[in-house]
């Protein structure tokens, strides 16, 4: 992961609705020293950070990327305990150890996922918290996840199977169970290798409120997104 291949990051900035409602299940986790690995354009961090936090990492190994995120604290957009680092997860030379370590939309990107989150493990503290959030269904992998980088999307299991020993699944859920008919209708009919701004917003807008309605119903068990959050069970 270096460099992204594409403009999604600006594309789904404005998908408030969606990034709303993925931060309401993580957010109760997230507190402390939070190490967000794969930022972005800080997007999302604006939306994860509540006040609960007292230091936010933002590594991103894109140096336009990295320079939005500066821009978006200095001009106070994001929290002044946010900072934004240069680098991937094996560039990043630090003892320190976190609460939390986010991988927000990014796993997808590395080829290595196991490694990843085995390096990850080294970086949080006993107790601390993993929280993942990736495409789910390998079978909805289309064009369009090819033009932006994704190796792969992930069910329960794939995603289950990468956590060491050391770290305890407590919640494992898909999300937008509506959204999937859409990434259905994309793959197999519009057959577009980049979605548009107004799919994005049609989704936005009126598929993931009826996601809140009917994700519910199904208990977590479809959805055109994965959620895992783990623990760090280790004890010296």
């Amino acid at each position: 992961m270096s460099e992204y291949q594409g403009k999604e990051l600006e594309l789904f900035a404005g998908a408030k609705n969606w990034k709303k409602y993925f931060a309401s299940f993580m957010s109760p986790y997230i507190s402390g020293k939070v190490l967000e690995v794969g930022a972005g354009i800080g997007a999302t961090t604006g939306v994860l950070c509540n006040g609960r936090q007292t230091k936010w990492v933002c590594l991103e190994p894109d140096e336009n990327q990295i320079s939005k995120i500066q821009f978006l604290i200095s001009s106070k957009e994001l929290p002044a305990y946010c900072s934004a680092v240069k680098g991937t997860l094996k560039e990043y030379l630090t003892r320190e150890l976190y609460d939390v370590v986010l991988y927000i939309d990014v796993l997808e990107h590395i080829m290595d996922d196991a490694g990843e989150i085995l390096l990850a493990t080294e970086f949080i503290r006993p107790g601390g918290t993993l929280i993942i959030l990736v495409p789910a269904h390998q079978w909805l992998l289309s064009e369009y996840d090819r033009a932006i980088g994704h190796y792969r999307r992930y069910n329960k299991n794939t995603l289950r199977m990468l956590m060491p020993p050391s770290m305890d699944v407590k919640k494992l859920f898909y999300l937008d169970a509506v959204g999937v008919i859409a990434s259905v209708a994309n793959k197999l009919l519009l057959k577009r290798s980049y979605p548009t701004r107004k799919q994005v917003y049609f989704w936005d807008k009126f598929i993931v409120p009826l996601s809140k309605k009917i994700d519910p119903l199904t208990k977590g068990v479809l959805g055109r997104s994965l959620i895992c959050i783990s623990e760090n069970s280790y004890r010296e």
